[in-house]
């Protein structure tokens, strides 16, 4: 009986969201602030976009996900985010003039719960501000740009992709892609991971045994929210970064010579 009045109390002092959290909370070390390459994406996935610069795939953090089911996403929350999110951190399956949340919701259900241990980032409104304060402020898309990494018809090793992210924020990236099939003989530049320690200060991507995204990553798919099939780039094979709409990616992938 005293244990039940024990979480009753504290069930009524910090409110569902906090009192799951802080009971089942997971300890992690590493922010990870995941872009990805929209031509990419959907070649993958079937969908269609125009857009012409890397977006936000999300925040995660290097240990735990879900941490808390019970802190549930309400888009009402970041109504005033809205103009930015539908910009930078769009929803590429379900493209629409309204904001559709679910792609949004899943990102906070499974990496923003987790990243809410800091006091930073302890409300959903919170969190996704951060994130697109971490996004805009590294500007990936600026940066490949000015060290003339863009999208091209021509190849890219993967050293001059890493090389240009490590001269500018000196830390080290993580670079995935799509790897090629059978008879092709290059792999296409998918998404890219940039790293901060719980400060806030760009620290290297490391491929942790215990980081659940070493292996091929959680993305936005249509079979929901399961995996593309994004890993991290060979460095021994030629790297394709699409542009805009330039016929099919699988074409290029079987012509290259």
């Amino acid at each position: 009986m005293g244990s039940f009045v024990f979480f009753a109390l504290l069930f009524l002092a910090c409110g569902p969201g906090a009192l799951s959290f802080k009971l089942f909370r997971q300890e992690w070390s590493m922010l990870i602030l995941t872009h990805h390459w929209p031509q990419t994406f959907c070649s993958e996935e079937h969908c269609e976009t125009d857009i012409g610069y890397w977006t936000l795939h999300g925040l995660w953090t290097n240990k735990g996900f879900t941490c808390n089911s019970s802190w549930h996403f309400n888009a009402s929350l970041i109504e005033d985010l809205m103009p930015q999110m539908r910009k930078w951190w769009p929803d590429l399956l379900h493209p629409s003039p309204s904001p559709a949340t679910a792609f949004w919701k899943h990102e906070w259900m499974k990496h923003g719960t987790c990243a809410a241990q800091l006091e930073s980032m302890d409300t959903e409104h919170k969190y996704f501000s951060k994130a697109l304060e971490l996004y805009n402020k590294l500007n990936l898309d600026g940066t490949l740009r000015d060290h003339n990494i863009v999208p091209s018809e021509t190849y890219y090793s993967l050293d001059d992709i890493e090389g240009a992210i490590l001269s500018f924020y000196k830390v080290k990236p993580k670079i995935q892609c799509i790897h090629p099939a059978t008879g092709e003989q290059m792999q296409v530049l998918g998404q890219i991971e940039i790293c901060f320690d719980p400060e806030f200060t760009l620290v290297d991507c490391h491929k942790a045994a215990e980081d659940p995204r070493s292996g091929p990553n959680d993305n936005l798919t249509s079979h929901p929210y399961g995996d593309t099939g994004f890993k991290v780039c060979d460095r021994s094979t030629k790297v394709y970064y699409p542009p805009v709409n330039k016929g099919s990616i699988k074409h290029h992938m079987r012509g290259f010579l």
